[in-house]
Protein backbone atom coordinates (compact mmCIF):
# COMPACT_ATOMS: atom_id res chain seq x y z
CA UNK A 1 0.00 0.00 0.00
CA UNK A 2 1.38 3.37 -0.95
CA UNK A 3 0.60 6.40 1.18
CA UNK A 4 0.80 9.82 -0.54
CA UNK A 5 3.70 11.96 0.60
CA UNK A 6 1.30 14.62 1.83
CA UNK A 7 0.05 12.20 4.50
CA UNK A 8 1.79 11.40 7.74
CA UNK A 9 2.01 8.02 9.39
CA UNK A 10 1.67 9.11 13.00
CA UNK A 11 2.41 6.91 16.01
CA UNK A 12 -0.44 7.29 18.44
CA UNK A 13 1.72 8.05 21.46
CA UNK A 14 2.09 11.67 22.40
CA UNK A 15 -0.91 13.32 23.99
CA UNK A 16 0.58 15.21 26.94
CA UNK A 17 -2.91 15.92 28.26
CA UNK A 18 -4.51 15.44 31.63
CA UNK A 19 -6.71 12.34 31.79
CA UNK A 20 -10.42 12.94 32.30
CA UNK A 21 -12.51 10.97 34.75
CA UNK A 22 -14.59 7.95 33.79
CA UNK A 23 -17.17 5.91 35.68
CA UNK A 24 -16.31 2.48 37.05
CA UNK A 25 -17.07 -0.46 34.78
CA UNK A 26 -18.35 -3.94 35.58
CA UNK A 27 -16.08 -6.99 35.81
CA UNK A 28 -14.56 -8.39 32.60
CA UNK A 29 -15.89 -11.16 30.38
CA UNK A 30 -19.46 -12.33 30.49
CA UNK A 31 -22.14 -11.21 28.12
CA UNK A 32 -19.78 -10.21 25.27
CA UNK A 33 -19.27 -13.69 23.88
CA UNK A 34 -22.34 -15.53 25.22
CA UNK A 35 -24.90 -14.32 22.71
CA UNK A 36 -22.97 -13.74 19.48
CA UNK A 37 -24.74 -16.59 17.69
CA UNK A 38 -28.08 -15.43 19.05
CA UNK A 39 -27.49 -11.99 17.57
CA UNK A 40 -27.00 -13.52 14.11
CA UNK A 41 -25.11 -12.07 11.18
CA UNK A 42 -27.87 -9.59 10.39
CA UNK A 43 -28.21 -8.15 13.92
CA UNK A 44 -26.37 -5.06 15.06
CA UNK A 45 -23.28 -5.64 17.23
CA UNK A 46 -23.77 -5.29 20.99
CA UNK A 47 -21.06 -2.75 21.73
CA UNK A 48 -22.76 -1.81 25.01
CA UNK A 49 -22.12 -5.24 26.54
CA UNK A 50 -18.63 -5.40 25.06
CA UNK A 51 -17.69 -2.05 26.54
CA UNK A 52 -19.04 -2.88 30.01
CA UNK A 53 -17.31 -6.25 30.08
CA UNK A 54 -13.94 -5.22 28.70
CA UNK A 55 -13.22 -1.65 29.77
CA UNK A 56 -11.99 -2.64 33.26
CA UNK A 57 -8.98 -4.42 31.73
CA UNK A 58 -7.90 -1.41 29.63
CA UNK A 59 -5.43 0.94 31.33
CA UNK A 60 -3.86 4.35 30.89
CA UNK A 61 -0.08 4.20 30.51
CA UNK A 62 1.89 7.38 31.12
CA UNK A 63 5.62 7.90 31.24
CA UNK A 64 8.08 10.52 32.35
CA UNK A 65 10.52 10.53 29.45
CA UNK A 66 14.28 10.75 29.57
CA UNK A 67 15.59 13.83 27.76
CA UNK A 68 18.80 15.00 26.17
CA UNK A 69 21.03 17.48 27.97
CA UNK A 70 19.57 20.34 25.96
CA UNK A 71 16.09 19.37 27.18
CA UNK A 72 14.86 18.05 23.82
CA UNK A 73 12.97 14.79 24.03
CA UNK A 74 14.92 12.09 22.20
CA UNK A 75 11.93 10.28 20.70
CA UNK A 76 10.39 13.30 18.96
CA UNK A 77 11.32 13.20 15.25
CA UNK A 78 12.68 16.32 13.56
CA UNK A 79 10.08 18.38 11.68
CA UNK A 80 9.87 21.40 9.48
CA UNK A 81 9.17 24.62 11.44
CA UNK A 82 5.62 24.93 10.13
CA UNK A 83 4.91 21.26 10.84
CA UNK A 84 6.45 21.57 14.31
CA UNK A 85 4.05 24.33 15.27
CA UNK A 86 1.06 22.40 13.97
CA UNK A 87 2.07 19.15 15.66
CA UNK A 88 2.75 20.99 18.91
CA UNK A 89 -0.73 22.47 18.91
CA UNK A 90 -2.48 19.22 18.05
CA UNK A 91 -0.46 16.64 19.93
CA UNK A 92 1.43 18.54 22.59
CA UNK A 93 4.80 17.60 21.13
CA UNK A 94 7.30 19.93 22.80
CA UNK A 95 9.56 22.32 20.96
CA UNK A 96 13.33 22.03 21.57
CA UNK A 97 13.18 24.76 24.21
CA UNK A 98 10.47 22.99 26.22
CA UNK A 99 11.09 21.95 29.85
CA UNK A 100 13.41 18.98 30.28
CA UNK A 101 10.77 16.69 31.84
CA UNK A 102 8.02 15.53 29.49
CA UNK A 103 5.08 13.21 30.06
CA UNK A 104 3.74 10.94 27.36
CA UNK A 105 0.50 8.97 27.39
CA UNK A 106 -0.77 5.86 25.72
CA UNK A 107 -2.94 2.84 26.39
CA UNK A 108 -2.50 -0.78 27.36
CA UNK A 109 -4.47 -3.80 28.52
CA UNK A 110 -4.04 -6.48 31.17
CA UNK A 111 -3.31 -10.00 29.90
CA UNK A 112 -2.43 -11.71 33.20
CA UNK A 113 -4.28 -11.33 36.51
CA UNK A 114 -1.04 -10.66 38.41
CA UNK A 115 -0.67 -7.35 36.56
CA UNK A 116 1.07 -8.10 33.23
CA UNK A 117 0.14 -5.51 30.60
CA UNK A 118 0.64 -5.27 26.84
CA UNK A 119 1.27 -1.87 25.26
CA UNK A 120 3.32 -0.34 22.44
CA UNK A 121 7.07 -0.13 22.80
CA UNK A 122 7.07 3.51 21.67
CA UNK A 123 4.74 4.36 24.57
CA UNK A 124 7.43 3.49 27.11
CA UNK A 125 10.58 4.10 25.05
CA UNK A 126 13.04 6.28 26.94
CA UNK A 127 10.86 6.33 30.05
CA UNK A 128 12.39 7.18 33.42
CA UNK A 129 9.17 6.27 35.21
CA UNK A 130 6.04 4.50 33.97
CA UNK A 131 2.67 4.93 35.69
CA UNK A 132 -0.36 2.74 35.01
CA UNK A 133 -3.83 3.99 35.94
CA UNK A 134 -6.65 1.49 36.25
CA UNK A 135 -10.31 2.14 35.53
CA UNK A 136 -10.98 2.45 39.29
CA UNK A 137 -8.47 5.34 39.42
CA UNK A 138 -5.76 3.42 41.29
CA UNK A 139 -2.24 4.15 40.06
CA UNK A 140 0.81 1.87 40.06
CA UNK A 141 4.40 2.31 39.00
CA UNK A 142 5.25 -0.26 36.33
CA UNK A 143 8.41 -2.15 35.40
CA UNK A 144 9.31 -3.13 31.83
CA UNK A 145 9.51 -6.91 31.43
CA UNK A 146 10.51 -6.76 27.77
CA UNK A 147 10.35 -4.76 24.55
CA UNK A 148 10.41 -5.63 20.87
CA UNK A 149 10.92 -2.57 18.63
CA UNK A 150 10.33 -4.58 15.45
CA UNK A 151 6.68 -5.19 16.34
CA UNK A 152 6.46 -2.09 18.58
CA UNK A 153 5.36 -4.22 21.54
CA UNK A 154 6.25 -3.82 25.22
CA UNK A 155 5.37 -5.98 28.18
CA UNK A 156 5.11 -4.18 31.52
CA UNK A 157 4.02 -5.27 35.00
CA UNK A 158 2.43 -3.55 37.99
CA UNK A 159 2.58 -4.86 41.61
CA UNK A 160 -1.04 -5.92 41.96
CA UNK A 161 -2.07 -7.35 45.33
CA UNK A 162 -5.20 -9.01 43.97
CA UNK A 163 -6.23 -10.65 40.73
CA UNK A 164 -6.98 -8.05 38.08
CA UNK A 165 -9.47 -8.30 35.18
CA UNK A 166 -7.89 -9.50 31.95
CA UNK A 167 -8.56 -9.58 28.22
CA UNK A 168 -8.38 -12.78 26.22
CA UNK A 169 -6.24 -12.98 23.09
CA UNK A 170 -8.10 -13.98 19.94
CA UNK A 171 -7.13 -15.20 16.47
CA UNK A 172 -6.25 -12.39 14.07
CA UNK A 173 -5.78 -14.85 11.21
CA UNK A 174 -9.49 -15.68 11.40
CA UNK A 175 -10.43 -11.99 11.24
CA UNK A 176 -12.15 -11.11 7.97
CA UNK A 177 -12.34 -7.89 5.98
CA UNK A 178 -15.69 -6.26 6.70
CA UNK A 179 -15.94 -7.70 10.22
CA UNK A 180 -16.97 -5.41 13.09
CA UNK A 181 -14.29 -4.44 15.62
CA UNK A 182 -14.14 -2.18 18.66
CA UNK A 183 -11.17 -0.13 19.85
CA UNK A 184 -10.65 0.95 23.46
CA UNK A 185 -8.02 3.44 24.57
CA UNK A 186 -7.17 6.85 25.98
CA UNK A 187 -7.14 9.29 23.03
CA UNK A 188 -5.81 12.67 24.15
CA UNK A 189 -5.92 11.32 27.71
CA UNK A 190 -9.69 10.73 27.61
CA UNK A 191 -9.76 7.50 29.58
CA UNK A 192 -11.45 4.32 28.39
CA UNK A 193 -12.87 5.82 25.21
CA UNK A 194 -14.58 3.35 22.89
CA UNK A 195 -14.85 3.54 19.09
CA UNK A 196 -16.04 1.03 16.55
CA UNK A 197 -15.69 0.25 12.88
CA UNK A 198 -14.91 -2.55 10.49
CA UNK A 199 -11.77 -4.27 9.29
CA UNK A 200 -10.92 -2.36 6.12
CA UNK A 201 -7.99 -4.53 5.03
CA UNK A 202 -5.38 -6.96 6.29
CA UNK A 203 -1.68 -7.38 5.62
CA UNK A 204 -0.90 -3.68 5.25
CA UNK A 205 2.76 -2.68 5.13
CA UNK A 206 3.87 0.77 6.32
CA UNK A 207 7.63 0.32 6.00
CA UNK A 208 8.81 -1.74 8.98
CA UNK A 209 10.25 -5.16 8.18
CA UNK A 210 7.54 -7.18 9.92
CA UNK A 211 4.52 -4.99 9.16
CA UNK A 212 1.45 -7.03 8.23
CA UNK A 213 -1.04 -4.70 9.86
CA UNK A 214 -4.80 -4.69 10.25
CA UNK A 215 -6.41 -1.59 8.74
CA UNK A 216 -9.63 -0.35 10.32
CA UNK A 217 -11.88 2.69 10.15
CA UNK A 218 -12.44 2.62 13.93
CA UNK A 219 -11.54 6.10 15.13
CA UNK A 220 -8.09 6.23 16.76
CA UNK A 221 -6.15 9.28 17.88
CA UNK A 222 -2.94 10.10 19.74
CA UNK A 223 -3.09 8.32 23.09
CA UNK A 224 -4.94 5.29 21.65
CA UNK A 225 -1.61 3.61 20.96
CA UNK A 226 -1.26 0.30 22.78
CA UNK A 227 -5.00 -0.15 23.27
CA UNK A 228 -6.81 -3.33 22.19
CA UNK A 229 -8.72 -3.91 18.97
CA UNK A 230 -11.50 -6.32 19.91
CA UNK A 231 -13.77 -8.60 17.88
CA UNK A 232 -17.43 -9.27 18.66
CA UNK A 233 -16.47 -12.29 20.79
CA UNK A 234 -14.69 -9.91 23.14
CA UNK A 235 -11.23 -11.14 22.21
CA UNK A 236 -8.22 -9.02 21.33
CA UNK A 237 -7.33 -9.34 17.65
CA UNK A 238 -4.87 -6.44 17.42
CA UNK A 239 -3.03 -3.65 19.23
CA UNK A 240 -3.60 -0.09 18.01
CA UNK A 241 -0.39 1.28 16.51
CA UNK A 242 -0.70 4.14 14.01
CA UNK A 243 -2.97 6.38 11.96
CA UNK A 244 -2.75 8.02 8.58
CA UNK A 245 -3.38 11.74 8.95
CA UNK A 246 -3.17 14.94 6.98
CA UNK A 247 -2.68 17.68 9.54
CA UNK A 248 -3.28 15.51 12.62
CA UNK A 249 -7.01 14.68 12.38
CA UNK A 250 -8.43 11.20 12.10
CA UNK A 251 -9.30 10.25 8.51
CA UNK A 252 -10.72 6.81 9.21
CA UNK A 253 -7.48 5.01 8.33
CA UNK A 254 -5.95 3.36 11.39
CA UNK A 255 -3.65 0.39 11.88
CA UNK A 256 -3.21 -2.33 14.48
CA UNK A 257 -0.59 -5.05 14.93
CA UNK A 258 -2.21 -8.50 14.54
CA UNK A 259 -2.39 -10.33 17.87
CA UNK A 260 -1.14 -13.60 16.34
CA UNK A 261 2.16 -11.92 15.49
CA UNK A 262 2.41 -10.87 19.14
CA UNK A 263 1.44 -14.28 20.52
CA UNK A 264 4.40 -15.75 18.63
CA UNK A 265 6.90 -13.64 20.56
CA UNK A 266 5.21 -13.38 23.99
CA UNK A 267 6.92 -16.43 25.59
CA UNK A 268 10.40 -15.22 24.62
CA UNK A 269 9.57 -11.64 25.58
CA UNK A 270 8.44 -12.80 29.02
CA UNK A 271 11.45 -15.06 29.63
CA UNK A 272 14.27 -13.07 27.99
CA UNK A 273 12.98 -9.51 27.80
CA UNK A 274 13.72 -9.40 24.08
CA UNK A 275 13.16 -11.40 20.90
CA UNK A 276 15.89 -13.17 18.93
CA UNK A 277 15.18 -13.43 15.21
CA UNK A 278 16.73 -15.11 12.23
CA UNK A 279 18.62 -12.89 9.77
CA UNK A 280 19.83 -13.43 6.22
CA UNK A 281 21.52 -10.10 5.50
CA UNK A 282 19.57 -9.14 2.42
CA UNK A 283 17.06 -6.54 1.28
CA UNK A 284 14.22 -7.46 -1.03
CA UNK A 285 11.57 -5.66 -3.05
CA UNK A 286 8.28 -6.64 -4.57
CA UNK A 287 8.05 -7.83 -8.17
CA UNK A 288 5.86 -5.58 -10.30
CA UNK A 289 4.43 -6.70 -13.66
CA UNK A 290 7.00 -4.49 -15.41
CA UNK A 291 9.85 -6.01 -13.40
CA UNK A 292 8.55 -9.52 -14.06
CA UNK A 293 8.61 -8.86 -17.80
CA UNK A 294 12.13 -7.41 -17.62
CA UNK A 295 13.41 -10.36 -15.58
CA UNK A 296 11.75 -12.93 -17.79
CA UNK A 297 9.32 -14.15 -15.13
CA UNK A 298 6.04 -15.76 -16.11
CA UNK A 299 4.20 -13.73 -13.46
CA UNK A 300 4.98 -11.06 -10.82
CA UNK A 301 5.91 -13.46 -8.05
CA UNK A 302 8.89 -13.96 -5.74
CA UNK A 303 11.21 -11.47 -4.04
CA UNK A 304 13.80 -9.45 -5.93
CA UNK A 305 17.11 -9.16 -4.07
CA UNK A 306 17.88 -5.44 -3.94
CA UNK A 307 20.86 -5.60 -1.59
CA UNK A 308 23.16 -8.08 0.13
CA UNK A 309 25.11 -7.39 3.32
CA UNK A 310 28.82 -7.99 2.83
CA UNK A 311 29.87 -11.06 4.78
CA UNK A 312 26.28 -11.82 5.78
CA UNK A 313 24.51 -15.19 5.55
CA UNK A 314 23.01 -14.47 2.11
CA UNK A 315 26.35 -13.51 0.58
CA UNK A 316 28.02 -16.56 2.13
CA UNK A 317 25.23 -18.69 0.66
CA UNK A 318 25.81 -17.33 -2.85
CA UNK A 319 22.87 -14.92 -3.14
CA UNK A 320 23.48 -12.02 -5.54
CA UNK A 321 21.79 -8.69 -6.15
CA UNK A 322 19.26 -9.18 -8.97
CA UNK A 323 18.36 -12.73 -7.95
CA UNK A 324 14.67 -13.48 -7.58
CA UNK A 325 13.99 -15.69 -4.57
CA UNK A 326 11.25 -18.11 -5.58
CA UNK A 327 11.40 -20.66 -2.76
CA UNK A 328 12.71 -20.78 0.82
CA UNK A 329 12.82 -23.87 3.01
CA UNK A 330 10.36 -25.65 0.76
CA UNK A 331 7.81 -22.80 0.65
CA UNK A 332 6.98 -20.87 -2.51
CA UNK A 333 7.66 -17.15 -2.22
CA UNK A 334 4.72 -15.31 -3.76
CA UNK A 335 4.82 -12.12 -1.67
CA UNK A 336 8.15 -10.39 -1.02
CA UNK A 337 6.73 -8.78 2.13
CA UNK A 338 6.32 -12.20 3.74
CA UNK A 339 9.98 -13.17 3.33
CA UNK A 340 11.41 -11.17 6.28
CA UNK A 341 8.86 -12.81 8.60
CA UNK A 342 9.73 -16.26 7.30
CA UNK A 343 13.43 -15.68 7.82
CA UNK A 344 12.83 -14.24 11.30
CA UNK A 345 11.06 -17.44 12.35
CA UNK A 346 13.89 -19.76 11.24
CA UNK A 347 16.02 -21.02 14.18
CA UNK A 348 19.50 -19.52 14.44
CA UNK A 349 22.22 -21.51 12.61
CA UNK A 350 19.67 -23.64 10.77
CA UNK A 351 20.60 -24.37 7.15
CA UNK A 352 17.67 -24.12 4.75
CA UNK A 353 17.39 -24.67 0.98
CA UNK A 354 16.66 -21.73 -1.28
CA UNK A 355 15.79 -21.47 -4.95
CA UNK A 356 16.45 -18.32 -6.96
CA UNK A 357 16.04 -17.34 -10.57
CA UNK A 358 19.19 -15.80 -11.99
CA UNK A 359 19.39 -14.73 -15.61
CA UNK A 360 16.32 -16.87 -16.38
CA UNK A 361 17.96 -19.95 -14.88
CA UNK A 362 16.97 -21.66 -11.64
CA UNK A 363 19.79 -21.85 -9.11
CA UNK A 364 19.69 -23.95 -5.92
CA UNK A 365 21.41 -22.45 -2.86
CA UNK A 366 21.69 -23.10 0.86
CA UNK A 367 21.20 -20.37 3.44
CA UNK A 368 22.45 -20.65 7.03
CA UNK A 369 20.47 -18.19 9.11
CA UNK A 370 22.26 -16.02 11.68
CA UNK A 371 20.93 -13.98 14.60
CA UNK A 372 19.70 -10.49 13.80
CA UNK A 373 22.53 -8.07 14.75
CA UNK A 374 21.90 -5.29 17.25
CA UNK A 375 22.52 -2.66 14.55
CA UNK A 376 19.70 -4.15 12.47
CA UNK A 377 17.53 -4.29 15.58
CA UNK A 378 17.86 -0.53 16.06
CA UNK A 379 17.26 0.22 12.37
CA UNK A 380 14.03 -1.74 12.20
CA UNK A 381 12.44 -0.30 9.06
CA UNK A 382 12.51 -1.57 5.50
CA UNK A 383 11.90 -4.92 3.83
CA UNK A 384 15.05 -6.55 5.22
CA UNK A 385 15.60 -10.08 6.36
Amino acid sequence: MKIPNSYLIIGLLFTFTTACTHSDAESTHGRASENRQARGVTSLPDFVSLAKDLQPAVVNVSAILATNEDGAQGEVPPQDPDDKQMMGELFGIPSPDAPSSQRSQGSGFIIAAEGVILTNAHVVEGAQRITVKLVDKREFEADVLGKDPHTDIALIKIPAKENLPTLRLGDSDALQVGEWVMAVGNPFGLENSVSSGIVSAKGRHLGAAYDRLIQTDASLNPGSSGGPLIDLDGRVVGISKAIVSQGGGNLGISFATPINLIKEILPELQSNGKVTRGWAGLAVQEITPALAETLGLAKPSGALVAGVVQGGPAERGGVKVGDVITELDGKKVTDALELPLWIARIPIDKRVPMRVQREQQEVKLDLTVAALPEAQLRASTGKNG
